[in-house]
């Protein structure tokens, strides 16, 4: 029987059952609609319309300051509609991957919408060649736009030419995309048999979590067994990724493959150098926490299976119901508006909570049209799926501060995509720290430094494995084998003696979709990013509560319009620095000497 947190009578507006699924109707009434229908006619009139706005544009038919102001406000709106086509049908294809109807449409939607991406290559390359400065004097269109407007001249040094970009952006398709689909495709409809039960794969790899060590080993063992038996279509999938990913990096003159991730972060190469001697130097403290963790398991050593071992005890199992009450809860200690918008969200229907076959694995949160957004979790009773929560919704709430953006000032990076879902994530955590004691303490000190590990050591032995995957990809491609050698390398590296060498995960590059994202490299570094500068923020917060509050949602609002450095240095922190990155991970350090010492 599942015991809800005490407080959910108090904090959720009803004692009912929450609704499991999303709510789908809000936005059309079936796949099959005139209204679905009718939107998606309108999207391919609007851009249908744009391409003569853009040709006028070129030939100098139109004077560049009033067709670029009328430009910019066609685009937000085409972009408008996309986000909610697209959207909608990704509600079906992520919860029941073998909907043909959903997936027809979706590429329907995604063939039509290429001239819309080939409209920005081309705008890119003459706003490339303005003179921006006299025309952002003379217009507010303009701008309240010109950070994108001058990242577009920054991209525009990096372009090909205009006919080996139109061929690349039609190719895609059949490319990259293609290639991201077979693998969400494979790993969502995969059936594992565990101890003669048969289980979707989010639901065998939350085992990982299973008080009983038997349990958890079978479900390691039988996990790598079903990622080896579709090892050869994964192995294609990433090599073909990757591989196009190179050919129009060089062809686009970047110098590696991380150039131009950095571009897309809004960072510089000197940040991301800081940060990672900062992770680099803090490893040993983390092999300290599983080594003391060891211990508590009666064990020399971890198994790959055992990192993620409940430790500790907590009378509460944490049910669905339980989990939205406590989030709303402590995050009413921030913020009632925070808060409120949690009640909303939830009686609005906005989660799919469970694991199920045909369903992907993970969590996301996708922005919707109307300040809304839609939240998949696989939802497990744990506290980590607690902080799951916590972590969507909290980049749901980013949505919300975005929502009077337009969605060319709402592109932002992932760094910073992050900050609002890992701060979140620290109220929640930090507040059920302090109010804990005895074994629960123990239990919620452990799922905190779970996640700080996961964010900070995996994630560095995950950037680790990429940069190989795309330095020797280069020459050739990769047999399943090699990448699995690859992936065991850098987990060498990063876990050393704090996990068995024998019992590591050879086929973490078949389970991380991130590798398998057509056209965004390096979906990795950035959360180690957003962790980090959150827990700066935290501090930030926990200093000055009330002036922090007056300015955090104007930050997030703002976080499509600035890059890394000079957001951060609005709370006086300097990202470019070692030592903000060290002191960050002090903080992880402190709670692991904690640990220890509980350990004895």
């Amino acid at each position: 029987m599942t015991t809800e947190h005490p407080a959910q009578a108090n904090t959720h507006a009803s004692n009912q059952t929450l609704s499991a699924t999303w709510n789908y109707d809000r936005f059309f009434p079936s796949l099959e609609s005139a209204e679905f229908e009718a939107a998606y006619q309108q999207h391919l009139q609007k851009i249908a319309e744009l391409n003569p706005q853009l040709g006028a544009l070129q030939t100098g038919t139109v004077e560049a300051l009033e067709g670029l102001e009328r430009l910019i406000q066609d685009l937000n709106t085409t972009l408008e509609h996309y986000q909610l086509l697209g959207g909608y049908l990704h509600l079906y294809i992520t919860t029941d991957s073998r909907n043909a109807l959903a997936q027809g449409k979706l590429s329907l939607l995604e063939t039509a919408s290429l001239p819309l991406r080939l409209i920005f290559s081309k705008l890119t390359q003459f706003v490339g060649g303005l003179d921006l400065a006299p025309l952002l004097e003379r217009s507010e269109v303009l701008r309240e736009h010109a950070f994108t407007l001058e990242r577009m001249q920054h991209e525009a040094k990096h372009q090909m030419s205009a006919p080996e970009e139109e061929l690349a952006t039609f190719l895609s398709l059949s490319g990259g995309n293609a290639w991201s689909k077979l693998h969400g495709n494979i790993t969502s409809q995969m059936m594992v048999e565990v101890q003669g039960e048969k289980l979707p794969m989010p639901a065998v790899r939350s085992l990982a979590n299973h008080p009983d060590p038997t349990k958890r080993e079978a479900a390691y063992h039988a996990e790598l067994a079903a990622w080896r038996s579709v090892e050869v279509p994964l192995a294609a999938a990433l090599n073909g990724i990757k591989g196009e990913a190179n050919v129009l990096n060089g062809k686009r003159g970047y110098a590696n493959s991380v150039e131009p991730t950095l571009f897309i972060n809004n960072m510089d190469a000197e940040t991301l150098s800081a940060m990672q001697s900062a992770v680099e130097k803090s490893l040993p403290d983390f092999r300290r926490y599983f080594k003391a963790k060891a211990k508590l398991l009666g064990k020399e050593q971890l198994a790959w299976f055992d990192i993620t071992a409940p430790v500790g005890k907590s009378e509460t199992e944490y049910s669905y119901d339980a989990a939205c009450s406590l989030v709303i809860e402590q995050f009413r200690t921030f913020s009632d508006r925070m808060a409120d918008f949690v009640v909303g969200a939830v009686d609005q229907q906005w989660m799919d909570v469970y694991p199920r076959e045909g369903k992907i694995g993970g969590a996301f949160c996708m922005e919707m049209p109307s300040n809304e957004s839609r939240i998949l979790l696989n939802h497990d009773d744990s506290l980590d799926s607690v902080m799951t929560l916590a972590h969507e919704l909290g980049h749901a709430y980013h949505n919300l501060n975005l929502a009077a953006r337009t969605p060319m000032q709402r592109e932002m990076p992932m760094t910073l995509a992050e900050t609002a879902s890992t701060f979140c994530e620290a109220i929640l955590s930090n507040a059920a720290l302090e109010r804990s004691s005895g074994a629960e303490h123990l239990y919620i000190l452990e799922s905190q430094l779970q996640g700080h590990a996961g964010i900070v050591l995996d994630i560095h032995s995950r950037f680790l494995f990429e940069k190989a995957v795309f330095e020797a990809r280069v020459e050739r491609e990769l047999s399943p084998q090699e990448f699995s050698d690859l992936m065991l390398e850098c987990q060498e590296k990063t876990y050393g003696d704090g996990v068995a060498a024998d019992l590591r995960h050879p086929y973490m590059w078949a389970v991380k979709g991130h590798y398998y994202i057509s056209g965004l490299s390096y979906y990795n570094y950035p959360y180690t990013f957003g962790a980090l500068f959150s827990l700066g923020l935290y501090a930030e917060y926990k200093r000055e509560p009330e002036l922090f509050k007056a300015r955090y949602d104007e930050l997030l609002s703002s976080t499509g319009m600035f890059d890394a450095a000079s957001l951060a240095a609005r709370f006086g922190i300097d990202i470019r620095s070692e030592k903000f990155w060290a002191a960050s991970l002090e903080v992880i350090k402190g709670q692991i000497e904690v640990y220890v010492g509980l350990v004895g």
